[in-house]
């Protein structure tokens, strides 16, 4: 499988299995367009071109698939079976299901998940997650536990005993915890800002952008805007971080489609590291992004690409890509591992496959304080991969996205197979401009 698109005023093509990316010329270009099945036999006829420099350019790439780097086969085959029984290496910990904002796009429901219980995990609950995922993580050194909600920073305490805990416990266990916040900033003062910058290798800022974006959405439960507030401490906090991880991330509706605005007011405003992701809402809401957005959204980010190929003061998430396809083959087929290498636990103590499935009580899978794990739907969730979504097998895209999200699947289609098709033409597209703007700046 080969994909060629244009970007960036440059031609590419991807081959798929191999991982290659190339830039070509025109004519190369014209040639691969006209035998997207296999080069041909002989040279084509290109307008505007000599019969001996069709022949050139088809040598060239007849040269790259003896390489072994165009039409190649999908030598993954022995890796399609991929095993089950996996541990788990990472927690969602909902340290609080509350929160002080009300934003209108909320997934979680403004902070309960539609439970209609506001709460906040206590210490021995987070202790008893810790204790869970000790148990599951096997032999696997590395755990990671991201800090949720709602929000976490109304569950300070919590946040703090469950550090302290797995602090105390990790060298007998042989384990090297890892710690992640994700905040809205609200309650950010300077004493949490050190712990902050001292105990959590990376932090995630909510901000959507551009002051009036921000506020039209993420709004205090007295309806105030949260900009002016949070903004002066988002700048202090990574002002004293150094050069530990964080990124601002901010969601875009169809209310601002011109969202390279945002990404390039937030990096202007001092912050480097910056993700601004489309919604993922239910058709019919209003803000969601339709069909009919997509041309504009697509314009929009090459927009951004051709704003980041003169500035280097920011990174865009989206555009950040591994061209090298770094992570192991098991990751780039089976994605984030949700529901089998990683879960969320709420604060009542219920697993289930990832944050985004919490509240939906068919998605529970057991209890820390139990000790029920459901390990079939465990394997279940392991063997989804981009083999296994029939849409997935026939993409381009499938090595870098993985298969997408479980749960936009199936929030978006009520089948976990198959692939929200709006999110997954939004991915294409980044990572065609992810592709061009490596390839430009090198």
């Amino acid at each position: 499988m080969v994909h060629i698109f244009k970007c960036l005023d440059m031609n590419f093509a991807v081959d798929v299995n191999s991982g290659a990316v190339h830039v070509l010329d025109d004519l190369a270009y014209a040639i691969l367009e006209m035998n997207m099945d296999g080069l041909p036999e002989k040279a084509p006829e290109i307008e505007g071109y000599a019969a001996q420099q069709c022949a050139e350019a088809l040598e060239e790439l007849r040269e790259l698939e003896n390489q072994g780097m165009l039409f190649t086969d999908d030598g993954y085959d022995a890796a399609r079976a991929i095993p089950v029984g996996a541990p788990v290496k990472a927690l969602c910990l909902h340290v609080s299901h509350d929160c002080n904002l009300r934003c209108g796009y909320c997934f979680a429901a403004t902070g309960d998940f539609g439970t209609g219980r506001r709460m906040n995990m206590d210490i021995e609950t987070a202790k008893k997650a810790i204790d869970f995922v000790i148990e599951r993580s096997g032999v696997r050194r590395n755990i990671e536990i991201d800090f949720f909600g709602g929000e976490p920073l109304l569950a300070f305490d919590t946040v703090k005993a469950a550090v302290d805990y797995a602090r105390s416990i990790e060298k007998e266990k042989g384990k090297n915890f890892r710690f992640t916040i994700t905040t809205n900033g609200l309650l950010l003062d300077d004493d949490k800002i050190e712990y902050i910058n001292r105990e959590m290798d990376n932090c995630v800022l909510s901000l959507d952008g551009r002051r009036e974006v921000n506020d039209n959405w993420r709004f205090t439960t007295s309806g105030k805007g949260s900009y002016d507030v949070i903004v002066p401490k988002y700048k202090k906090l990574v002002d004293e971080r150094g050069d530990k991880s964080y990124y601002v991330r901010g969601t875009f509706t169809r209310d601002n489609l011109d969202f390279a605005n945002d990404v390039v007011h937030i990096a202007q405003e001092g912050f480097y590291a910056v993700s601004v992701e489309p919604v993922s809402a239910p058709d019919g809401c209003g803000y969601e992004i339709r069909e009919e957005d997509l041309p504009r959204v697509y314009d929009e980010y090459d927009r951004l690409a051709r704003i980041m190929l003169e500035r280097d003061d920011f990174s865009f998430f989206h555009f950040t890509v591994d061209l090298a396809q770094g992570p192991c083959v098991i990751k780039r087929m089976r994605g984030c591992g949700a529901g089998c290498e990683y879960v969320a636990v709420t604060p009542e103590g219920d697993i289930y496959p990832c944050h985004q499935f919490v509240g939906r009580e068919e998605y529970r899978m057991g209890n820390v304080f139990t000790g029920e794990f459901d390990k079939d739907a465990s394997n279940d969730y392991a063997a989804l991969n981009i083999y296994s979504r029939e849409e997935c097998r026939k993409c381009w895209a499938r090595f870098y996205c993985s298969g997408g999200c479980s749960a936009a699947n199936v929030n978006m289609n009520g089948d976990i197979t198959k692939p929200w098709e709006i999110g997954c033409k939004l991915e294409k597209k980044r990572l065609e401009c992810a592709i061009a703007l490596q390839a430009a700046k090198s």
